[in-house]
């Protein structure tokens, strides 16, 4: 394996001999993960992994037929699929959920099958295939769950973080990323405000809301640092600021009334990135968090310069020292091509 150092020592991936699968791979996350990796890192090969043969029709158009993508139809709920498409793979990207919160709670048999069945499924074919790492996406409604969502996210998460304990001599190693609300992803508020302000009114749920917000680039960025870093079992959280959710609506939509429509079913005021009983896992390490296992399989060579930090530590959105503003959110949101001048 091929590998250069960095300023302080730690090896960095030389991604242009890796072969990397990605889970719900024409998700949004898992098309901007592709353009990012073959813009800047020149991979040897990224395999699409989704069940939608549409979705992967469009995405090959969109990517001009890159014969560095692979597009293979499969279900994250079939684990012989997973095996034959992980042979080769040096890399796992688990993107793969069902994470609409309505629609899981409507369907949780289906949420299960997928976010949790699937991720034992993803665990169980990178051990066998010899895949080398393995991240898997969470969320920030893995932290003290109240919907069934972040139920399956948190079950997701425990089975990554413990997977470890299953590679044994092949020396797979799994770890999680977790982060908040990306912006303007599908099925996220900016684009049901883009839609709503064509009618003159937006819908706010409390107008005390906060969340933590992210963009693709740094979604896709922590990811490319869990794998740098990760030795197996840890939970990756990026520093990243909140906003709040009347802020929004002024910066996407000024001249409309706003309704207030009251908390949803499962829904929180605020989010929290971490929690408090994993408080004394966590270390501040390179400008991020990182919840380390509460189980160590094997002695840590990174992480020495982290500093500890105090056993009541909850990061969530309202207490944050980090905060968008309403000229920063329409500046972000214009720069993405989201809104228009």
């Amino acid at each position: 394996m091929n590998a250069e150092k960095n300023r302080q020592g730690t090896e960095t991936t030389d991604w242009k001999e890796k072969v990397i699968l990605i889970t719900g791979g024409t998700g949004s996350f898992g098309k901007h993960f592709c353009r990012y990796m073959l813009n800047r890192h020149q991979p040897g090969v990224i395999r699409v992994y989704s069940r939608d043969e549409l979705k992967q029709h469009e995405m090959r158009i969109e990517f001009k037929d890159d014969p560095r993508l692979r597009f293979f139809i499969g279900d994250v709920r079939d684990g012989h699929r997973l095996k034959r498409a992980m042979e080769g793979v040096d890399m796992v990207v688990h993107a793969a959920a069902l994470k609409q919160v309505p629609a899981c709670e409507y369907n949780p048999f289906e949420a299960v099958k997928t976010n949790v069945h699937g991720a034992q499924n993803v665990i169980d074919a990178a051990i066998d295939t010899g895949v080398k790492k393995v991240i898997a996406l969470s969320t920030d409604k893995a932290v003290n769950p109240v919907n069934l969502y972040g139920a399956t996210k948190l079950c997701s998460d425990k089975l990554f973080i413990q997977g470890n304990a299953y590679s044994g001599w092949k020396k797979t190693r799994f770890a999680c990323v977790r982060y908040g609300n990306v912006i303007g992803s599908r099925g996220s508020v900016i684009p049901l405000f883009l839609q709503q302000k064509k009618h003159g009114e937006i819908t706010v749920t409390d107008e005390r809301m906060t969340r933590f917000w992210i963009t693709l680039d740094e979604a896709v960025e922590l990811v490319l640092k869990g794998f740098r870093y990760m030795e197996g079992g840890e939970i990756f959280v990026p520093r990243i600021p909140s906003m709040k959710i009347m802020d929004l609506a002024e910066a996407i939509a000024p001249e409309c009334k706003i309704k207030i429509i009251g908390i949803r079913p499962g829904e929180k005021l605020h989010e929290a990135l971490t929690g408090e009983d994993e408080a004394r896992n966590t270390i501040s390490y390179r400008g991020m968090y990182v919840i380390l296992p509460n189980m160590e399989w094997w002695s840590r060579k990174n992480y020495r310069e982290g500093v500890k930090l105090p056993d009541n530590f909850i990061y969530s959105s309202d207490r944050n020292d980090q905060w968008l503003g309403v000229n920063e959110l329409r500046d972000i949101v214009k720069h993405l091509g989201i809104l228009q001048n």
